[in-house]
């Protein structure tokens, strides 16, 4: 990293920090000076600001077990909390996600019960064929049959071809015939 922009990095706060015997900052001073553009750089990482804060008070609390209230045995405490607290938001993001991976699937929401009063059967196998169709298929069919959209009309909506609109719509026609046991 060129110098200017450590320089900038770590803040006119940094120049005035008090140091031990060689030269290094106090544990204390360091705090002062670096928590803030460290909470700026863990909310860039992981977008929200009490997980950084978090991340930044556990990566201080990790540095003082570690080495108490001098910071003679590290080069650079500074190189060494932005490394830190990058890794920690790393593992924040990577709990998120496998978090996410995990998650039950939501239940399909329960149909009002005058919408269940007004269709019929005929209605209701239509609508669980439909269900089963995929989510572009579903789209073309709707969008042309219920919505009266012509095919260059539904390109133009989903964004793809006419060419795609026709074979889709016929590929998803040919599965509801087949579902409904018309032909």
């Amino acid at each position: 990293m060129p110098r200017s922009l450590l320089r900038w990095w770590r803040g006119p706060a940094s120049a005035t920090a008090v140091t031990t015997a060689t030269g290094t900052p106090a544990i204390d001073e360091l705090y002062r000076a670096r928590r803030l553009p460290l909470v700026r750089l863990a909310v860039l990482m992981v977008d929200d600001l009490p997980t950084a804060e978090d991340i930044v008070q556990d990566v201080f609390t990790r540095l003082w077990r570690r080495h108490g209230t001098g910071l003679d045995a590290l080069d650079d405490p500074h190189a060494y909390l932005v490394s830190a607290v990058m890794n920690a938001a790393r593992s924040v993001l990577r709990r998120r996600r496998i978090a996410r991976a995990y998650l039950p699937q939501r239940p399909d929401p329960a149909p009002a019960a005058e919408d269940e009063a007004l269709l019929g059967a005929g209605d209701r196998e239509v609508i669980g064929a439909l269900s089963r169709l995929t989510t572009r298929q579903r789209q073309v069919i709707v969008l042309r049959y219920w919505s009266g959209l012509s095919e260059r009309e539904i390109a133009g909506t989903l964004r793809i071809t006419t060419g795609t609109v026709k074979s889709t719509a016929h590929r998803a026609l040919t599965l509801l015939r087949a579902e409904l046991g018309e032909r």
